[in-house]
């Protein structure tokens, strides 16, 4: 033990030790159960009604992310089945000959939920393509002119 043996103050660590032999459960009480492992997610394949049902209710205005929590599903085999069957999203991707248009139509004084309205897309994707050419933004009641 050396010679600083008796220096050692090991009344506290004793103290806690005993708390925590305190605070362990019964050796005798069962072990708790155990929730099973999530197992893999295999792909579900919808039967070709089913797909029609998700076709007709995307058309009737549910969203992507709703059928895909109706189907149990993924949102991207929702899109994959819609891109199938040959419907038309509600989205779209801005080419950059829209963006450019986006650019103009700000620059007349239209706000970014006009022209989102106008090319059907969200209004924060024409704020965020506007800030990415560069363009300096309006504060919500500024007006030009």
């Amino acid at each position: 033990m050396g010679d600083k043996a008796h220096l050692w103050n090991d009344r506290y660590q004793l103290q806690a030790l005993k708390r925590l032999i305190a605070a362990l459960p019964d050796p005798s009480t069962p072990l708790p159960e155990c929730e099973p492992r999530p197992k893999h997610r295999i792909a579900k394949r919808l039967k070709e009604d089913q797909a029609k049902e998700l076709v007709e209710a995307y058309k009737a205005g549910a969203t992507v992310y709703e059928l895909a929590d109706r189907f149990e599903i993924e949102r991207r085999t929702v899109s994959n089945i819609l891109k199938r069957e040959g419907v038309e999203t509600r989205w779209r991707r801005l080419t950059e000959e829209d963006v450019d248009e986006v650019v103009r139509l700000y620059a007349t004084g239209l706000s970014a939920a006009r022209i989102a309205d106008r090319l059907k897309v969200d209004p924060e994707t024409i704020r965020y393509r506007l800030r990415k050419r560069g363009v300096k933004m309006r504060g919500p009641h500024e007006r030009l002119g």
